[in-house]
């Protein structure tokens, strides 16, 4: 027997489908709905679709407040005095979801770059759902001295190569929002940050990451490096990841595990004045490139490596040149 032929069952899904509905007024079902459609990218349905927005009972407004609250990402960049250029990198295809005000204007600029005599100090870029990788977003853009990522709720970024490559005057980093749950690539993440003093990646989800080479290579200026909770359990290549970092002191990486990486090459070279390198953990059983792997380390003299083996490495050339005495036999004894 269907339903139109029985009255009661007929009344029930009625009141079932009611109070569904009444519910959705609820903040809390909202938001649910909202998560939803922004993980399966089909928030910009309720946007365009007013039957939908009436049966949720939502309008455009809720649609861009909480799109701007929960999944976008907002983005504040302070540009360096006296400079006027690209202050970020954007295609064609996404320029539509890439939203620029300078300073505290409500009006949105359609540009990425800073003119002469324009005397803009503070940035605000809000990134829309659909875009997917930061790959290069921020690549040479030299005229920017702060960023600063405000929000950042979204899981869907899967790329993050050469994020702030060639930001060579870029003295604060704030990543303490940062979301890396699902990214796969770190290759030259912050080469040639050459202002930068301090980073602290400690929030950084890197369960999913495989490459992290050239990740800091050439931040010569880098003085603390906070890589705590780094998860390196899948990664394969680690090649000049901190090469040229000739500030850097002290580097502990005692919570890395290398049982899945095979090219080391370069990875300390240039590390002038590392004195203290913890890496208890090393399982280099895979690795077959120690090229210059610790090339120029000229002050380290220890090495905390109890598990270290060059037995499968088929290049080691170079991979101590240029270090102390005390090294050298520490590894060869």
């Amino acid at each position: 027997m269907n339903s139109k032929n029985n009255p009661k069952k007929e009344k029930s899904e009625q009141t079932k489908s009611k109070f569904y509905f009444d519910n959705l007024k609820s903040t809390i079902i909202i938001k649910k709905i909202f998560s939803y459609m922004v993980q399966h990218k089909s928030l910009e349905i309720i946007k365009i679709n007013k039957k939908i927005q009436k049966r949720l009972n939502l309008n455009f407004n809720d649609y861009k407040n909480y799109s701007e609250l929960k999944s976008s990402i907002e983005v504040e960049l302070i540009p360096c005095e006296n400079k006027y250029d690209k202050f970020i990198n954007i295609s064609e295809e996404d320029k539509e979801y890439y939203h620029i005000y300078f300073d505290n204007s409500k009006e949105e600029v359609k540009r990425n770059k800073l003119k002469d005599n324009e005397n803009v100090k503070m940035i605000k870029i809000i990134i829309d759902y659909q875009v997917k990788s930061f790959k290069d977003i921020f690549a040479d853009c030299n005229c920017i001295s702060s960023i600063f990522f405000k929000k950042f709720y979204r899981i869907n970024i899967i790329n993050m190569s050469g994020m702030f490559f060639g930001c060579s005057s870029l003295k604060e980093l704030n990543l303490s929002n940062f979301n890396t749950n699902n990214v796969t690539d770190m290759s030259n993440m912050f080469i040639n940050c050459s202002s930068i003093q301090h980073l602290n990646l400690s929030n950084f989800n890197t369960n999913n990451v495989t490459d992290m080479s050239n990740m800091f290579c050439w931040c010569s200026s880098l003085k603390e490096l906070n890589l705590s909770n780094f998860n390196t359990n899948n990664v394969i290549d680690m090649s000049f990841m901190f090469f040229e970092c000739s500030s850097l002191k002290e580097l502990n990486l005692s919570n890395f595990n290398t049982n899945n990486v095979i090219n080391m090459k370069g990875m300390f070279g240039g590390c002038s004045s590392l004195q203290k390198l913890s890496i208890p953990n090393f399982n280099t059983k895979k690795v077959n490139n120690m090229n210059n792997m610790f090339y120029g380390c000229s002050l380290l003299k220890e090495l905390s490596a109890s598990n270290f083996n060059i037995d499968n490495a088929y290049d080691i050339e170079g991979m101590f040149y240029e270090c102390a005495d005390e090294l050298k036999k520490e590894i060869y004894a």
